[in-house]
């Protein structure tokens, strides 16, 4: 095998709570020759990732710098308030941020929604990570907030969420570097990511294009000239020389008009 035989590689890096299973399915029976690679950041290391060419694209967390990447916005997640079970919020659908005024409400460093005013009240030390707040959540020491995704992610028996309206939201978005054009198999993804069929006219750089019926029917008629032993122009021949009456045409017909030239 030459290094031109050798698929070329699709790495996509994703962010804690966004999942790409139901894309990279897709993406695999579309293009099985082509691996797709996935790779794990944080939401704060991701869109770097992405700059410094460590994948190709990437389900990122908005904001990101525009000037250096791409990016088609996916969906808007809602964001919860994760809880013990047994606290008295779980009584209600959904908690607003005025019910959460005396709560200690846990800020991780890897917070990733944009407050202007913290809720509650703080606590005295800020968690590292997410998954260290939700210890904290479970031990009864605060309440967290975060994107249903993350909650999710990190569920446990002893805790639940509720949604709580009025509060920034995480924002999920397909990304890459910026270009004048996205490269083709990241065309491919987008195609993939955004519902396109696989007879779209774009997104399909790298899939194996299906014969038309105009290029059907010309291969037909060169299979049938070569079955004759002259070629593609074999169906002409007949008619340009005109040699027995018999081999204008095939069958009975060529003998009919044969003996009127006779008389």
């Amino acid at each position: 095998m030459t290094g031109s035989d050798i698929p070329s590689s699709f790495r996509l890096a994703y962010v804690p709570g966004v999942t790409p299973t139901k894309w990279v399915r897709v993406w695999r029976e579309r293009l099985p020759d082509t691996p797709l690679e996935l790779v794990q950041a944080t939401a704060a290391d991701a869109p770097g990732l992405l700059a410094d060419g460590g994948a190709d694209a990437g389900l990122v967390r908005l904001p990101v710098d525009r000037d250096v990447l791409a990016a088609i916005p996916l969906y808007t997640e809602t964001t919860v308030v994760v809880i013990p079970k047994d606290h008295v919020a779980t009584a209600a659908e959904e908690v607003s941020l005025a019910e959460l005024a005396d709560e200690i409400v846990l800020h991780p460093l890897d917070d990733v929604l944009d407050w202007e005013t913290l809720p509650g009240r703080p606590a005295v030390e800020r968690p590292a990570t997410t998954a260290d707040a939700i210890e904290l959540v479970a031990a009864g020491v605060g309440v967290l907030l975060v994107p249903q995704s993350l909650a999710r992610l990190h569920h446990r028996k002893d805790l639940t969420y509720r949604p709580v309206p009025e509060t920034p939201e995480s924002r999920v978005a397909l990304s890459w570097p910026q270009a004048d054009e996205a490269p083709d198999l990241v065309e491919e993804f987008i195609g993939i990511v955004r519902g396109r069929t696989v007879n779209s006219t774009r997104g399909r750089a790298a899939t194996p294009q299906r014969p038309t019926a105009k290029a059907k029917e010309k291969t037909k008629g060169k299979r049938a000239g070569a079955g004759g032993g002259q070629g593609g122009g074999a169906r002409h021949k007949p008619a340009a020389g005109r040699k027995p009456s018999s081999g204008g045409r095939a069958g009975g017909q060529s003998g009919k008009r044969g003996k009127p030239r006779g008389r």
